[in-house]
């Protein structure tokens, strides 16, 4: 399965400055894991970010979000971001940091 190489880069750029970043290719796309903890994504054209159990909810209520789903279980916590709410790299920058704000604040690895 492929995934959006330029919302990769765009991702990798991002992060650029934060300590501990690592890419890994794994559900088909590319994860981004932060002090050993997966913060944000990207699977097909969408981007994954990691918001924790106690913001799933909230953040499913937001436009453009939709849940994630691996081999039909949802991954409660995860959500996806549609592409169409990314164009604007405020809007990308916005997710990241909430997929890296929580991993940041996990135990390291």
């Amino acid at each position: 399965m492929a995934y959006d190489q330029n919302l990769a880069e765009r991702i990798a750029e991002y992060l650029e400055s934060t300590p501990d970043v690592v890419e890994r290719k794994m559900f088909g796309g590319i994860a981004f894991i932060i002090q050993g903890n997966m913060a944000v994504g990207v699977s097909d054209d969408s981007l994954m970010v990691r918001v924790g159990a106690d913001a799933y909810e909230a953040a499913l209520g937001e436009p453009s979000v939709r849940r994630f789903d691996m081999k039909g279980g949802e991954m409660r916590g995860w959500i996806l971001v549609d592409p169409s709410a990314l164009a604007d790299d405020r809007d990308l920058s916005s997710w990241i940091d909430r997929g890296r704000e929580f991993a940041l604040n996990l135990p390291p690895k």
